[in-house]
């Protein structure tokens, strides 16, 4: 339901799908680079070694491939970077999501007028576009962060084993799966007694994969022998 007429509402289209396509922070999108994403190996890298690059949670760099939610939200994003590097002709250091440029109307009043190559000085406009987007869908406003809470719940229903889970944990930024299952990994109630409902009918061959999940959590606790005892307790 977001209108495209203008360079500013394409933006704010390419934010939203761009939030969803890689579950990235919203401090990190503000400060984010053109260079930092390649459309061909779908990944974005979140490179915080520098004081002016990504904005990133405990200044970690890590990559992020593209999660596989649909093409129409990809295409959305390719279309976006494309449009910034072929027709405003923008290299790597360019801002990935823009500033908005004001200027003077015929009236004498301040207006938006385009965009100017430069970042966003904090993450509040980001969450001003969307609460303008939810508001517009008729929706109740859900905050940038809460679309890492839609992945890892998609997450839950999609991996089916520790490794995916793992690989999917790590897409996120965190180093330990188990950031991802105390922090994000919330079951709704709902799906809580779906799940207990299923488990009636358990076929044997299905048991191996209980072990594995209880072979990595037994992993976990070796590396980290003093996080094992903390989440115990």
């Amino acid at each position: 339901m977001m209108p495209v007429d203008s360079e500013i509402q394409r933006r704010n289209r390419a934010l939203i799908a761009f939030t969803l396509l890689t579950g990235a922070r919203d401090s990190a999108i503000a400060s984010m680079k053109l260079g930092h994403v390649d459309l061909a190996a779908g990944t974005i890298y979140q490179d915080a070694r520098l004081a002016r690059d990504v904005k990133t949670k405990f200044s970690k760099s890590f990559t992020t491939y593209f999660f596989q939610i649909g093409t129409d939200v990809r295409g959305i994003v390719e279309d976006w970077v494309k449009y910034l590097r072929h027709e405003k002709l923008w290299g790597n250091e360019g801002p990935l999501f823009p500033a908005t440029e004001t200027g003077v109307n015929a009236s004498g009043n301040f207006e938006a007028s385009g965009l100017k190559p430069e970042h966003w000085r904090n993450a509040a406009p980001i969450r001003g576009i969307f609460r303008e987007a939810f508001t517009r869908a008729n929706l109740p406003y859900f905050n940038p962060h809460s679309f890492r809470d839609t992945l890892v719940q998609l997450a839950e229903t999609r991996c089916r084993t520790p490794e995916e889970f793992k690989a999917w944990s790590q897409n996120l930024g965190h180093e330990r799966v188990l950031t991802t299952l105390y922090s994000y990994g919330a079951v709704a109630t709902s799906r809580q007694g779906q799940i207990i409902a299923s488990l009636a009918d358990v076929r044997q061959a299905e048991v191996p994969l209980v072990s594995q999940i209880a072979d990595l959590v037994r992993q976990i606790i070796r590396d980290d022998p003093q996080d094992g005892r903390r989440r115990d307790a």
